[in-house]
């Protein structure tokens, strides 16, 4: 199982809206078959492990990390070309959340033995995936970086950079797995972002800017052509400015609120989201019970200052008891930085 998770890994950033996948087929004790899937519409992993089996995978165990579909979409059931195939085992890492998915029951009927290990690993590995089918929402990821004394700019706003260069690679990475990147307009007006992936080859995340008001200047490099850009505004913004920024492509949102434009993202498939706001939206986004996952990046500095702002503005919670608590966490070290991550929800692991 731990070979086919590495293999589904390789599909990483392609997939989308579908899982990651992979799977190994085994004969006696030889691997005879390997498979991941590579791209939405493309052949899935245990497809492409039975062809290059062929008829070695008569009589084969097929270690597969999630459940085989067992319904028509863009390509046919995969429970059925292992039913063709001949497969006598199938060992699955963890069920589909989609109820139109029923792999094992159509496997046992066929008379395939099968074995469910409810594998954390292999949910996990699906986390984005697994939380867009059972709340129709996008997964988000906030990520952010700070000083050693909480804060993620200086009074004046300065804020790059206080991560290091080993810590923005990684932030490149997700912006080329996720769907999409997430910004307010007071991230706009102080650092005019890209927001790209910088990275050789690397797919590039659609742009979300959510500014109510219409602050955003029309010249924002985010608004500039290059990747899907989305503007999640209200009616309190001006006409006009909406209308400029359809006209230069920009797909204009009317949203009352973070819940509302995460549900619209995963109906558009951009199934996860790079929170990389400020203070003020990120502190939303947590009091909405909307961030499944924390990235936090603690740099080697001290900034001080009592009006620097910090990753978690807001009124906050008014006892220690009462705040937020990260599950499930890991750290890690990238270069000068430590990176900090854990879970607020965890909607890949309920059953």
């Amino acid at each position: 199982m731990d070979q086919a998770r590495q293999l589904a890994e390789q599909g990483r950033g392609g997939t989308r809206p579908n899982p990651l996948v992979g799977a190994v087929l085994v004969q006696g004790k030889e691997v005879v078959g390997r498979g991941w899937h590579e791209r939405a519409g493309g052949p899935h992993a245990e497809v492409v492990a039975l062809r290059e089996a062929g008829e070695a995978a008569r009589g084969a165990t097929l270690y597969v990390t999630l459940e085989p579909c067992s319904h028509y979409g863009r390509t046919p059931p995969c429970s059925q070309a292992l039913m063709a195939a001949g497969v006598a085992r199938v060992v699955v890492g963890a069920r589909d959340p989609n109820p139109r998915v029923d792999g094992l029951t159509a496997l046992r009927q066929a008379g395939i033995e099968v074995e469910l290990l409810d594998c954390p690993d292999c949910a996990r590995q699906n986390e984005e995936f697994f939380t867009w089918v059972k709340t129709g929402r996008a997964f988000v990821v906030m990520k952010y970086a700070m000083s050693l004394d909480g804060k993620i700019a200086t009074r004046t706003g300065h804020s790059q950079w206080i991560s290091g260069s080993d810590s923005r690679q990684w932030v490149h990475r997700q912006r080329s797995e996720l769907a999409a990147v997430m910004v307010g307009s007071g991230t706009v007006l102080q650092d005019d972002p890209r927001l790209t992936a910088r990275l050789e080859g690397a797919s590039q995340p659609a742009r979300v800017v959510v500014d109510r008001r219409g602050r955003s200047p029309l010249t924002s490099r985010l608004f500039e052509p290059g990747a899907r850009r989305i503007l999640a505004t209200s009616d309190q913004s001006p006409a006009s400015w909406r209308a400029a920024l359809e006209e230069r492509g920009v797909e204009v949102w009317l949203h009352h609120d973070l819940a509302q434009l995460l549900q619209h993202l995963g109906q558009e498939g951009l199934t996860g989201v790079l929170l990389e706001g400020g203070g003020t939206l990120n502190a939303s986004a947590v009091a909405a019970g909307l961030v499944d996952k924390v990235a936090c990046f603690v740099a080697p500095r001290l900034l001080g200052g009592e009006q620097a702002p910090t990753g978690l503005e807001g009124e906050g919670v008014e006892e220690v008891t009462r705040g937020w608590v990260l599950e499930d966490m890991t750290c890690q070290s990238l270069g000068t930085d430590l990176l900090v991550q854990g879970y607020l929800q965890r909607h890949w692991l309920a059953p």
